[in-house]
């Protein structure tokens, strides 16, 4: 039968140990990874792997042995307790080595847990098992995760409190991260809040958020809106010699002076307006690009705009003779000269 989204995510950390097994399967390689990580570790514990109670099988290897999933499903273990045998990366080739083991399958086997990429409808194992009485087919598609599924997240970790600005900031960051870098985020989030007993803040999130290349732009970008002109060379060559872009950065530069100029445009003041502007901001960044908006005004803004509209178009014209980065940096001083504080 079919296990859809909104209740894979609970049978998922509460499986049903009776089932013939369960075929997870979707386009991101790292997502199925993660919900089979956790199905399997919910089955069979902590110490199924230790007790020999967890068989792995690569799905490419058994048309070479199709006798081996029949006997693993079949073998009796030494230590008492629920057997998985999971099977990775099955395709439709490899269906005619899988499908006779399940079909001999019998109560007190071992549940099997297959893996697979994108399955089509006409998929001969996703119909098995969504046609099966006591077997389950999970479809994981690459949507962000919903709230439920996040709170889940913070749960495992052991990060039982968190503020709402934390959660705001959180929520934005699984949206912008991979499911696997995001779990590692929120680990990181409860490692850094063990001792101290006060809600996790959107502050504590961005202290363990990864650092990139984008997050050193958008201290560049700060430096340029808050009119620190002096500060400018460094960052560039800090930059620059990372390989970025000009082009890069005024795709960057623009999307920023876009969010301040909405915040800015709000009529019910720029307070109002960089809560409502989207991608949204949280914490201590919110703050700071209220900060800004209000310092700017909508006028100047549009005259920044402007401006880095011109610079992009020059960036990518074919008549264009000075070096792209020093053209890029011109327009960043005099953007920070246009942003010096009233």
């Amino acid at each position: 039968m079919k296990l859809n989204a909104r209740d894979a995510a609970g049978y998922f950390s509460r499986p049903d140990p009776d089932k013939l097994g369960v075929l997870i399967f979707g386009q991101d390689a790292m997502r199925v990874a993660l919900k089979r990580q956790e199905l399997v570790a919910a089955l069979v514990g902590p110490q199924g792997e230790e007790e020999m109670r967890l068989t792995r099988l690569m799905a490419s290897d058994l048309r070479k042995d199709p006798a081996a999933l029949a006997d693993a499903i079949k073998a009796v273990g030494f230590f008492a307790g629920p057997r998985v045998v999971f099977v990775d990366e099955a395709t439709e080739v490899q269906a005619k080595a899988i499908l006779p083991a399940l079909e001999e399958w019998q109560p007190g086997d071992a549940q099997v847990v297959i893996a697979a990429g994108n399955l089509n409808a006409r998929s001969t194992l996703r119909k098995f098992f969504e046609g099966h009485p006591n077997a389950l087919a999970a479809a994981i598609y690459n949507d962000p995760p919903s709230r439920a599924e996040i709170e889940a997240t913070l749960q495992k970790a052991g990060l039982a409190e968190v503020a709402s600005d934390g959660m705001d900031a959180l929520f934005a960051l699984s949206r912008a991260l991979d499911p696997g870098d995001f779990a590692q985020l929120v680990e990181k989030v409860a490692l850094y809040k063990i001792g101290d007993a006060t809600p996790a803040t959107s502050a504590d999130v961005e202290a363990c958020a990864p650092t990139s290349t984008e997050a050193e732009v958008d201290d560049l970008l700060n430096i340029v809106a808050e009119g620190r002109a002096q500060e400018l060379g460094p960052m560039m060559r800090r930059l620059e010699s990372q390989g970025t872009l000009p082009v890069t950065l005024c795709i960057m530069a623009t999307r920023h002076f876009r969010t301040l100029h909405a915040a800015a445009s709000d009529p019910g003041g720029a307070a109002q307006g960089i809560g409502r502007v989207r991608p949204p901001v949280f914490g201590p960044r919110r703050d700071r690009m209220l900060r800004q908006a209000q310092n700017w005004g909508r006028p100047r803004l549009e005259d920044g705009l402007s401006l880095l509209t011109e610079t992009d178009l020059t960036l990518r014209s074919a008549a264009q003779t000075a070096p792209a980065m020093a053209l890029m940096e011109r327009a960043l001083i005099r953007l920070a000269m246009m942003g010096r504080p009233r």
